[in-house]
């Protein structure tokens, strides 16, 4: 440790040879030094910080030893000399117009000007009141945690100097006719107030690093008058009381309602860093109450917010930058400095923020490293967490990426989120797009600064295959920013030529499976040809109450895509539709499926798969299959999903879904099956493609003691019948293109009812992603059968095909039958497919042998496939004994086994123990991957 310690040390000293480039990393780094470093002495495992902390300021983006570093590169670059003249363009005129009116831009803070309020009260999630009277103006409480409002931020101009008026604010309101503005009550502002102050201190920020820059004291007093009206007044300001005694409680801050949000304690703090030297100078006897303030401030970050997400990052971020700019333990009687407040964020844990050790090893799941949220809230916190690793090791020359050993696995599994059209699967508050490059990069720039070679090829291995166009250094790359922080951006990612773009493949599998998230995927192919199917229950954060939730990819788009959020978390529409179980790909039972939504612990049970996940060889590619259980704890009911892939040619596959519900104390109602897919139109059909005769309805409404949700939904239309029926959307794309279109085609059966409706816009899909319309603004099309009673013997059994209009469908024909024996809990298909091959599908609730013509089984699932060469394959999931094509297949116990013949040849791919019979000879064959075989 005392090595390390003076190796940092040294390194301190330095500081005015290391280059503007790499010192730009301070802020964050600082943070991260945070991260890594102090946490000096509880246990073994604590990252040490080095003793010798910067002194003097400016400290966490440059210090004074580097600012002619900084001016030679202002005058040699032209990028450089860009952001400069951007930031004079923003803060000139206001310096300017500060000399003769020093009231102008500080007059629009919002504070409280008149009744100089010190304590905040609130209404759970809105602003109710403020009283208490300090001696000088206090800095006003946001309106609503809902940012969603009808008012709009006015321009500073028109902002009325010294605003405090019983009336609220005065406002535009962007919903009527010419934006007229208007006296708003408070708390129906949303974030207006905080956003002004935001502003005003950024601008004050800015004035502030140009004062040191280049030494203009009208630029410090411009930015001295404001920060130190707002520090002032935010002395006196206590912590917010909600009057309602609830949850809200545990997340204000000072100045919004949630901590994770005080970004202006952040941007103060910058601020402060560079004005200190003139404070010091001019103003140093208000140094105590600004430090004792931005202490007193960070007290309530860390006291308040969630550590079990991404707000203990957010956090951590703001308090870093706090942190770094009080002085060392030694210099406050209570001890509470700059080592402090390090070692906190890094080593200690209490109620509302944890270690960093902590927080990882909660949200990461070692054996696979997918972190316990959403898709997109997944990948943020990776791409978060390397930058912060990267950023560490360049300003304190010390690699932490051994001790977050899961981090190297958390970025390779990344790839795993795609859908063949490298699009991110959308579950929960997620959007639909590419990965981001971020995180790949920052573990190149590691490897590269720590001389790991094998690391570098690796991870630029797999950068290639999603930024080919990253090979050069770029010397506008990341310059385009005319901000403080663009001067001290990472140097551009240089790739080293010899390592070469590595196989997709490696990185993603036939089938993956993430317990920690509820979620399993499986998939074929790749681009427009590929096939995917994605299933999710609701465990981990931001997660919708959507019971076993589908997603399907078809011909180059994720067509039955979820929904996304449509809304922020706050609005109705959100808690009412986007995150219920009729927005969904799902089955929801009597109207009344659901359960808490956002951080949610209900999780299906994976029960069979094939291949196993992960497996990247061995297995027979054409053919993949999962089963999951779900309870849906609303209504106490079993459910469970079965869905395949079946690759029947280069360009033609379909999708087998069969999904089963029933209600444990039965009185079941009746079951919803819901699937929403992209396109213009659809069409709801017999199987011959007639149009089926709907007739309006009002009853899927929540009158009769349902979910909201359906009010939400419109134009509903219905039809009972018992006989097959199909639906088809059309995605219809320019002249010139092939329309793309899905195809389902589901069983019919007594009690059944269908449904054509139209759904709230799909919100998922950010900048359409190379669709045809509007999809965020278009009816979402939606198709819904009613099961009246259980749907467990009854089950919902469909194939889904998607096609373009180039191609047409494969599919010629499909027809249902029924077990020989009379099996109530087994429904079998036969898909007759225009190249001449047939499929014959067996799908058992239960474990009872099946007989239909000369074939037999007791599976979960068996499909028999006939090529019309006479090759064929028999494919048995979960299963003990299957009879098909003159073989019967005995398993030791319940498992996976694939028997294909293929140009005369046997082929066996046995999960489990088997003995194979064919005419009268029978062999026994030990577990194996796909492997040639004969029967003597």
């Amino acid at each position: 440790m005392n090595n390390y310690i003076q190796k940092v040390t040294e390194m301190l000293t330095r500081n005015s040879r290391i280059s503007i480039i790499v010192n730009r990393t301070f802020t964050v780094v600082l943070g991260f030094y945070l991260f890594t470093t102090y946490i000096s002495a509880q246990n073994s495992s604590d990252i040490p910080l080095p003793e010798n902390l910067v002194q003097g300021y400016p400290r966490l983006y440059i210090t004074n030893a580097e600012k002619k570093d900084l001016q030679k590169t202002i005058k040699k670059e032209a990028w450089a000399k860009n952001v400069l003249a951007g930031l004079h363009d923003e803060v000139d005129e206001h310096v300017e117009r500060h000399v003769s009116d020093s009231e102008w831009m500080v007059s629009r803070l919002q504070m409280y000007w008149k009744t100089k309020s010190t304590n905040i009260y609130i209404n759970g999630v809105d602003y109710s009141h403020a009283d208490g009277e300090a001696p000088v103006p206090t800095v006003r409480f946001t309106g609503s945690r809902n940012s969603a409002t009808p008012y709009a931020k006015p321009k500073l101009e028109d902002i009325q100097p010294y605003m405090d008026d019983p009336r609220g604010l005065y406002l535009p309101n962007k919903t009527k006719e010419g934006h007229p503005f208007e006296w708003a009550e408070q708390s129906e502002t949303g974030n207006i107030i905080v956003s002004i102050n935001e502003d005003i201190i950024g601008l004050a920020r800015d004035a502030a690093f140009l004062y040191w820059l280049e030494n203009d004291e009208n630029f410090a007093k411009f930015a001295y008058d404001i920060f130190h009206t707002y520090m002032e007044g935010m002395s006196y300001r206590s912590e917010p009381i909600d009057l309602l005694n609830g949850h809200i409680q545990t997340l204000v801050g000072f100045t919004h309602f949630q901590v994770i949000h005080e970004r202006a304690l952040r941007e103060v703090s910058i601020l402060y860093d560079f004005l200190h030297g003139y404070i010091e100078a001019n103003h140093p006897e208000n140094i105590a109450m600004y430090d004792k303030t931005i202490k007193r401030w960070t007290d309530q970050v860390i006291k308040n917010g969630v550590p079990q997400n991404n707000w203990n990052l957010h956090q951590a971020n703001i308090i870093l930058k706090a942190a770094m700019v009080l002085q060392d333990d030694e210099n406050y009687e209570d001890k509470k400095g700059r080592e402090y407040y390090i070692n906190y964020i890094l080593n200690v844990t209490s109620a509302r923020q944890w270690s960093l050790s902590k927080f990882i090893d909660y949200g990461y799941d070692e054996s696979n490293g997918v972190w316990n949220e959403c898709p997109s809230y997944s990948l943020g916190v990776t791409s978060s967490l390397t930058e912060f690793i990267r950023d560490f090791d360049n300003t304190f020359d010390h690699n932490i990426l051994p001790y977050t050993p899961v981090m190297s696995k958390a970025v390779k599994m990344m790839p795993q989120y795609l859908f063949p059209n490298n699009q991110i699967v959308a579950f929960g508050d997620s959007y639909y797009g590419p990965i981001s490059t971020e995180a790949i990069g920052d573990m190149i720039r590691i490897a590269q600064k720590n001389g790991d070679d094998e690391l570098e090829e690796d991870f630029t291995g797999l950068y290639r295959l999603f930024a080919k166009d990253n090979e050069q250094s770029g010397k506008n790359s990341g310059r385009k920013d005319k901000s403080i922080s663009s001067f001290f951006a990472a140097k551009p990612l240089v790739l080293n030529p010899k390592y070469k773009q590595h196989d997709i493949k490696d990185y993603i599998t036939q089938t993956f499976n993430a317990p920690s998230v509820s979620w399993h995927v499986q998939r074929m192919g790749t681009g427009t040809n590929g096939m995917m199917a994605s299933l999710n229950g609701s465990l981990g954060n931001h997660m919708h109450a959507n019971g076993i939730n589908m997603e399907l990819y078809g011909k180059g788009f994720v067509q039955g895509a979820d929904p996304g959020k449509g809304a922020n978390y706050l609005q109705p529409i959100y808690l009412e539709y986007y995150s219920q179980f009729p927005a969904h790909n799902t089955v929801m039972v009597d109207g009344a499926s659901s359960y808490t939504e956002m951080l949610s612990y209900h999780g299906f049970d994976v029960l069979g798969e094939y291949p196993k996940s992960e497996q990247k060889d061995g297995f027979y590619e054409g053919i993949t299959y999962s089963e999951v259980y779900f309870l849906e704890p609303e209504t106490q009911s079993d459910q469970s999903r079965l869905v395949g892939i079946v690759k029947t040619g280069e360009t033609t596959g379909y999708y087998i879904d069969v999904f089963r519900s029933k209600k444990q104390r039965k009185g079941d109602k009746f079951h919803d099956y819901y699937y929403h897919n992209l396109g213009q139109s659809m069409q709801v059909m017999d199987v011959g493609g007639n149009p089926l005769k709907l007739t309006e309805i009002e009853e899927m409404a929540f009158a009769g003691g349902h979910l909201y949700a359906l009010d939400y939904m419109w134009d509903k239309k219905s039809v009972k019948l018992e006989e097959d029926y199909q639906a088809e959307w059309k995605i219809d794309m320019p002249e010139g293109e092939d329309d793309v279109f899905m195809n389902l085609w589901m069983k019919g059966t007594e009690g059944r009812e269908v449904f054509s409706i139209k759904s709230p816009p799909n919100k998922a899909f950010k900048n359409n992603h190379g669709l045809p319309y509007e999809v965020d603004e278009e009816p979402y099309l939606t198709f819904a059968a009613r099961q009246h009673g259980p749907a467990w013997e009854k089950p919902f059994v469909s194939v889904y095909e998607p096609f373009t209009s180039a191609e047409g469908k494969s599919i010629e024909k499909i027809s249902g039958f029924d077990d020989e024996n009379g099996n109530t809990e087994f429904v079998g298909l036969n898909i007759i497919h225009k190249s001449g091959r047939e499929d014959m599908v067996f799908s058992s609730g239960n474990h009872k042998k099946v007989n239909y013509k000369a074939m037999s089984s007791d599976a979960t699932y068996t499909l028999v496939g006939i090529e019309k060469n006479g090759d064929w394959v028999v494919f048995i999931g979960n299963g003990k004994e299957v009879s098909a094509k003159g073989y019967t297949i005995l398993a030791s116990e319940i498992g996976n086994v694939v028997l294909e013949l293929k140009q005369g040849e046997l082929l066996l791919n046995n999960e489990v123990p088997v003995s194979i019979r064919h005419k009268n000879l029978e062999k026994k064959f030990d577990t194996g991957t796909l492997r040639k075989i004969v029967i003597e």
